[in-house]
């Protein structure tokens, strides 16, 4: 097994017209060497102080980052084919979080805010502190929002209400008490604060990918084939030990393909690179215990969960296709095929 690379379930030649997975194995690459830029691997190294670490960041460089755990053509470790799943499907998802705002809140953050800002008044254009001219623009910001507060509030009476509100509520919280400024308003005057609430994006997500297969060898040769894909799985999802033992590697990456004979499939989506998180293999596919004269089981279940190690961004629909690395010639960026993408 060690000298061979390409494993196949079911033991037979694909054709032009055969639709399968495609799974390439191939070693793991830290972020920091994903990109052509020295100034990524200076910003990750070690710095000596945090000035040198401003002087060496560049944002251009290190957005480059982004978008690039495509699959790749390098030379794969093996590569399994088998049969595409009777249930595929993918799933993108996008993180959202609601967010509440009210006009108090909002008038005070903007004035605090402000007022920081004015910390550009200190220093004219010569580079000399000018800590009047700072600490009064400071002062003048800083009566601003008071009275951008206090119209958010709703006037004197009304700041004062909100002030009682507030202090009440700190009062009984001492004596274990849970109760908010806006309850007691509501319990008062049947009222609350507008929060504003608004849905605001928090991040994106990354996509797992769940395959089962059946596999029911049809002869040695076959159930040679299968426990070699089933070794193969379980050998490159394992960390790996370094030499002295005390540290453990990133065990390899799994960059998954819909194909069509040689090509890319024309319609189903297409991945980034994955980690094998789980193999799970019942030995009894028929529910029963039964074996060739060998000890191969018959039947036998394999699931297989997969997910993506970077999210799914704008700029990854940009490339039309992608034949991969079976395709003679071809160059991954190359416009193809694309299907759905993503």
């Amino acid at each position: 097994m060690a000298d061979k690379k390409i494993y196949r379930y079911p033991y037979t030649m694909l054709s032009q017209q055969t639709d399968y997975l495609q799974i390439d194995i191939v070693g793991y690459t830290p972020i920091r060497d994903t990109s052509s830029t020295s100034t990524v691997n200076k910003f990750i190294a070690p710095f000596a102080n945090a000035e040198e670490a401003v002087k060496t960041i560049d944002t251009k460089s290190l957005a480059g980052r982004v978008g690039n755990r495509k699959n790749s053509n390098k030379e794969s470790k093996g590569t399994i084919l088998l049969p595409i799943p009777s249930n595929i499907s993918d799933t993108n998802a996008v993180d959202y979080q609601s967010s509440s705002l009210n006009s108090i809140a909002g008038a005070a953050v903007g004035g605090v805010m402000d007022a920081m800002g004015t910390g550009r008044d200190y220093i004219n254009e010569d580079g000399k502190v000018q800590l009047v001219k700072g600490l009064t623009s400071t002062f003048n910001t800083l009566q601003s929002a008071a009275s951008s507060v206090n119209q958010a509030v709703g006037g004197g009476e009304q700041v004062k209400g909100f002030i009682t509100r507030f202090l009440a509520s700190k009062a009984v919280g001492l004596a274990g008490i849970n109760i908010t400024p806006n309850q007691i308003l509501a319990r008062s005057t049947g009222e609350i604060m507008n929060p504003n609430m608004e849905l605001l994006f928090n991040g994106p997500s990354l996509r797992s990918f769940r395959f089962q297969f059946k596999l029911t060898p049809r002869g040695k040769t076959e159930a040679d084939e299968v426990k070699d894909i089933i070794r193969t799985f379980k050998e490159h999802m394992a960390p790996k030990v370094s030499n002295a033992g005390t540290f453990l590697k990133t065990p390899d990456v799994f960059e998954l393909r819909y194909r069509k004979g040689t090509a890319a499939h024309p319609f189903l989506h297409r991945f980034k690179q994955c980690f094998l998180k789980e193999v799970n293999v019942n030995y009894t596919g028929e529910g029963t215990y039964a074996t060739y004269d060998d000890g191969s089981p018959v039947s036998m279940i394999m699931d297989l969960s997969f997910q993506e190690i970077e999210p799914i961004y704008d700029t990854d629909y940009n490339e039309k296709g992608y034949s991969g690395p079976y395709a003679p010639g071809q160059d991954p960026l190359t416009p193809g095929t694309g299907g759905v993408g993503y």
